[in-house]
């Protein structure tokens, strides 16, 4: 199983969306780096993704996007793949 990152805050329905898709597909540990907790690794998240919202979700290196990124890659059939690799 793959080494999953997610930015996220604790009031984001979109961030509780994507873990649900995410243990639904058999993941059972997700890396989570609390933005509203750690203000500075907001910034880090921006520098990486380019982003300001969350979440924003790592599989392994590859930077995935938020929930609607996450769920659209899914509904095309390449989020499997990535997550039995």
């Amino acid at each position: 199983m793959p080494k999953i990152l997610m930015y996220t805050s604790a009031v984001c329905p979109y961030c509780i969306n994507a873990e649900r898709l995410l243990r639904s597909k058999g993941v059972e540990e997700i890396e989570k780096i609390r933005i509203d907790l750690q203000p500075e690794r907001k910034q880090e998240m921006m520098e990486k993704t380019g982003r300001r919202t969350v979440p924003q979700i790592y599989i392994d290196e590859r930077h995935i996007g938020g929930f609607d990124d996450l769920r659209a890659l899914d509904l095309a059939g390449g989020l499997d793949p990535l997550l039995t690799a």
